[in-house]
């Protein structure tokens, strides 16, 4: 068993509180962690090395039954403060009665001559280091590592049980401490090495050494002229693909978009600077960001095309209708080459579709073959027999003389307009039923 006394936990309840010890990165001998609180709703291992300690410990465990007592156990934070060792993980956990039991989990340590070639490995890849004083795993460190002889993640059978239920095998307690170091694991996979057999400081201190020691070698260009590049080749990196860490969850759709920075300060803005100007066109660029990312977030968006950049003609449209201002609209009215009656239709338009009603507004098309057999198919079928209004057909327009109009789009769908001062002007959304559309149209005109 452990070295550890009983007498360094405090049993309580249990959960966070239950004895800690500060962690000490000079310490290569042994670090303590504080109990974790509950972890409901949580999974025990973000990171993709903290899964495969998990995929360890479930491929080592005969009993799948004492493996769910160990989630339930870890979740409810039964697991007291978790020490961690060259080669020994301890922990108290509370039974669901309160009894507490000593809990161990063996890891074999890594020999003087595993850690030797690993230690060379870190050298010649300063980036792994690097990386794990980020708190980070990369894939490649331990892919080099291994190819140095040297494992440095538990396989199967490698984490070997002890604890006073007397169980055989993994039971519900040592179980329990190895989802809670999952959770250690995902913050700090130092801890590991510690497992393995050397603490952060002490692996520092030595490859800080051999550093020195490579440093202050003198150099000889001509025995390395045939050396192989460094770095990683463009097909051995995509080939790691395969074992890289699954994505995460999407985040959940924004409620809204965020607030630009206020440019109300007390400098002077430069000539010519129209400073409401310009927090109007932060205001809407994220107004849009906001709303792209909420189609993005949406399933199934991945299939669907790409949109087109908007025109220039388009995009002033698109900010007239968010009511930017007289001034401002009087601008984009002029980059339009609307005017301003032009941009205010243009903007119901868009207020109603988007580009598409923008389209239906300007430009006509003539639906030909199948197109023209739908359209006429859907008029056909809209009103009952004697029901349908006499309707004139120009291209893509059907007219009511004198009181309405529908405009059939490429899509399939039918856009009212209705007759206001000599000119024809959008009156709601698209329907995909034409009597429906010429029913708003109607209402609208009364």
């Amino acid at each position: 068993m452990s070295d550890i006394h009983d007498e360094e936990y405090a049993y309580g309840d249990g959960r966070a509180g239950a004895v800690t010890g500060a962690r000490d990165p000079g310490a290569a001998d042994e670090r303590t962690f504080e109990a974790m609180p509950p972890a409901r709703g949580q999974g025990f291992a973000q990171t993709w090395w903290g899964q495969a300690w998990l995929k360890a410990l479930e491929d080592t465990a005969l009993d799948l039954g004492q493996l769910k007592a160990g989630r339930r156990l870890a979740r409810a934070g039964a697991v007291g403060a978790v020490s961690v060792r060259p080669g020994r993980i301890t922990a108290v956990v509370q039974d669901r009665d309160g009894t507490p039991h000593r809990s161990d989990v063996l890891l074999q340590e890594l020999s003087a001559e595993e850690w030797d070639r690993f230690l060379a490995m870190a050298v010649e890849q300063a980036g792994h280091i690097a990386a794990l004083l980020d708190r980070d795993m990369p894939p490649h460190l331990v892919e080099d590592s291994s190819a140095a002889g040297v494992e440095l993640l538990p396989g199967i059978g490698d984490l070997e049980a002890e604890c006073d239920c007397e169980a055989w095998d993994h039971c519900g307690h040592t179980a329990a401490l190895c989802y809670q170091v999952a959770r250690l694991l995902d913050q700090d996979p130092f801890v590991l090495l510690l497992m393995r057999g050397r603490g952060e400081r002490e692996l520092l201190d030595a490859l800080h050494v051999r550093s020195a020691g490579r440093t202050d070698a003198p150099e000889h260009p001509e025995e390395h002229q045939d050396a192989a590049p460094e770095g990683v080749s463009a097909a051995e990196a995509y080939a790691d693909g395969a074992i890289l860490p699954p994505l995460p969850e999407l985040p959940a759709a924004p409620s809204g978009p965020g607030s630009p920075p206020a440019l109300d300060t007390e400098t002077e803005p430069a000539a010519g600077l129209d400073v409401a100007a310009v927090e109007f066109l932060a205001a809407q660029a994220a107004a849009e960001a906001c709303r792209m990312l909420t189609d993005a977030l949406v399933p199934g968006h991945e299939g669907h095309p790409v949109e087109e950049e908007l025109s220039v003609s388009e995009d002033a449209v698109r900010l007239a209708a968010a009511a930017p201002g007289p001034t401002v609209e009087a601008r984009l009215a002029e980059v339009s080459e609307r005017g301003p009656d032009g941009l205010a239709l243009a903007v119901r338009a868009w207020r109603y579709g988007g580009r598409a009603a923008l389209h239906i507004l300007e430009q006509e098309w003539t639906p030909e073959g199948d197109a023209l057999a739908r359209a006429r198919a859907a008029l056909e079928a809209a009103w009952d027999e004697g029901e349908r209004p006499r309707l004139q057909a120009a291209r893509n327009r059907w007219t009511v003389v004198g009181f309405a109009q529908l405009r059939h789009g490429p899509d399939g769908r039918w856009w009212p307009y209705r007759e206001e001062r000599g000119r024809w002007v959008p009156a709601g959304p698209a329907a995909h039923d034409p009597a429906t559309a010429l029913a708003v149209a109607s209402e609208t005109s009364t």
